[in-house]
């Protein structure tokens, strides 16, 4: 007979978050705690707007961890330093039956090299992605963390041919709206007509990002719009480079539509035929919501030279990594040129049905993210409870 199940008593998780996606996973996976052991859930730790509202009382702004770049880091060092040892200690002095840590690798490993004593299991959620770059980083995580949660079917055997422990739990855009958007309602707002094709273009979230693709989605659209006229072009954007975009784009020759927000974002995907979209988590996105996309993205060359070398994976979507082949059409770095892009955009334009065949194929590849229909942070929620229950019962 198995063990009885030893954290329905109570259970005490202490959960870090450092970004945005982080403290959208981690309100995720609170909420799903809750489902779990109801009241007798305590949670504590670092989070965000999304954990706030799951019930975590932050030990401070999440957004205090939201630094980049050199110059911006250096004067702040002092100051995180201080909210390391701040968590450490609270991890210490509260003495919770787990911890999990989200993403953010470089704050949740300076904290855990803090900690005196292994008094819980370790678990990091958002597994390191040791099968695209930098596989060594391994060993690292072998030794701070117990268990690793992942986002993608394939990586568990990987850490485990490494000694260690790690369970697929499915990708958080199985959680999302993505595919609930209403189209027909997008295009009566729009003023876009019922029959016309519908382009998105998703040119990053990313300052940079933003400078090096909007010129080159401007170029490609330039060779295609003479033949396809009366195509609509859409951009959802992110809210912090949506001023940006719309001054970049204010020049266009073409009616196009920008919007933000997450509703008119998914709607625009129920609304799109086609998209032009970066490589990221929206050529996860778009494909999920069923749209044929045709994926494109650059960085500077000395950025392009060094990751080339070290990459070890031939695509850059999540789609076409998860079906090691290309069933997403990319154009990356140098091959992310007008005349090649635009040549496909043609072809998807003119083909209805080829671009269906794409958009479907995309979908069942992406739906298979999320394991057996069930959401990741349930299945997360589970192997956390679990882990702690081995622990207890041993």
């Amino acid at each position: 007979m198995p063990p009885e199940d030893d954290t329905a008593k109570t259970l005490h998780v202490y959960v870090i978050a450092g970004e945005p996606s982080g403290d959208v996973i981690g309100g995720r996976l609170i909420d799903a705690l809750k489902a779990d052991v109801g009241t007798e859930l305590c949670v504590s730790g670092v989070g965000g707007p999304e954990m706030a509202v799951a019930g975590l009382k932050s030990l401070f702004p999440y957004g205090e961890l939201a630094i980049m770049g050199l110059f911006e880091v250096l004067p702040s060092v002092p100051r995180l330093l201080r909210r390391i040892r701040l968590v450490a200690d609270d991890i210490a002095r509260q003495k919770p039956d787990v911890i999990v840590t989200i993403d953010s690798p470089g704050f949740v490993f300076a904290v855990i090299r803090r900690l005196k004593t292994r008094g819980c299991p370790r678990v990091h959620y958002v597994a390191p992605t040791i099968w695209a770059w930098r596989a060594g980083r391994v060993r690292k995580f072998r030794k701070h963390f117990d268990h690793l949660l992942t986002l993608f079917p394939f990586e568990p055997p990987l850490f485990a041919a490494a000694g260690l422990n790690a369970t697929f739990v499915g990708h958080p855009v199985a959680e999302g709206n993505v595919d609930a958007g209403d189209g027909p309602a997008f295009r009566i707002r729009h003023g876009i007509a019922a029959d016309a094709t519908v382009l998105a273009v998703l040119p990053g979230s990313r300052g940079g990002e933003v400078s090096r693709l909007i010129p080159i989605a401007r170029a490609t659209l330039s060779r295609v719009m003479p033949e396809n006229p009366d195509v609509e072009i859409v951009i959802p954007v992110a809210a912090n480079v949506r001023e940006r975009i719309t001054e970049m784009v204010a020049d266009w020759p073409w009616k196009v539509t920008v919007v933000d927000g997450a509703n008119e974002r998914y709607d625009a995907f129920a609304a799109a035929d086609l998209a032009l979209a970066t490589s990221g988590t929206v050529a996860l996105e778009l494909p999920w919501a069923g749209v044929p996309t045709v994926v494109m993205y650059r960085v500077p060359w000395l950025t392009g030279e060094i990751a080339r070398r070290m990459i070890r994976v031939r695509f850059a979507s999540i789609v076409n990594i998860v079906a090691d082949r290309e069933v997403l059409p990319e154009f990356l770095q140098s091959r992310c040129r007008p005349e090649l892009i635009s040549e496909i955009l043609r072809e998807l334009l003119a083909d209805p049905d080829r671009r269906k065949t794409i958009g479907v194929e995309a979908q069942r590849i992406s739906r298979d993210l999320e394991p057996g229909g069930e959401r990741p942070s349930v299945r997360a929620a589970r192997a956390v409870r679990e882990i702690v229950a081995a622990v207890r019962n041993s």
